[in-house]
């Protein structure tokens, strides 16, 4: 008798479990933002988007390996357009709408993520190449002695 309890009580909670497992509810963003930054990073094997608020606190992200691209399709300029679409549209809910663009390395799906971003509706103040620059070098090998 003891058994049979415990198989019911068993039953019941694999099945409150799956249902709560077979429907996955969207999260809802809490964070409604008016005005944002937008970090592109692209290097040579791939292109990250990172969306923050004024002080620096991300709300999203988005990379072409995240997007589906694998391999050396990461790296292309449309791999980077339909990057920047994919975290736009994760974004919907937040309120965002004047974003400032932070654009960083050489990789070739900075130039195509900007034109996305322009094409998407956005209020764009203002566009900041962050790519560094090297100056000055290395310091030279000390001089031989023999």
């Amino acid at each position: 008798m003891g058994q049979q309890k415990a198989t019911t009580i068993l039953g019941e909670e694999t099945k409150a479990t799956a249902t709560n497992v077979a429907s996955p509810k969207r999260k809802k963003s809490k964070i409604k933002v008016a005005r944002g930054k937008i970090f592109v990073q692209s290097t040579y094997n791939n292109t990250i988007i990172t969306v923050t608020d004024p002080n620096g606190n991300v709300i999203g992200w988005g990379s072409a390996g995240r997007t589906g691209f694998k391999g050396s399709k990461k790296s292309t300029p449309y791999a980077a357009q339909k990057t920047m679409e994919d975290t736009i549209n994760r974004l919907k809910d937040t309120g965002l709408n004047e974003v400032d663009v932070f654009v960083k390395g050489i990789g070739t799906g900075r130039e195509s993520a900007v034109r996305a971003l322009q094409g998407s509706g956005f209020n764009i103040l203002s566009i900041q190449d962050q790519t560094p620059i090297p100056h000055g070098g290395v310091r030279p090998k000390k001089a031989r002695r023999v």
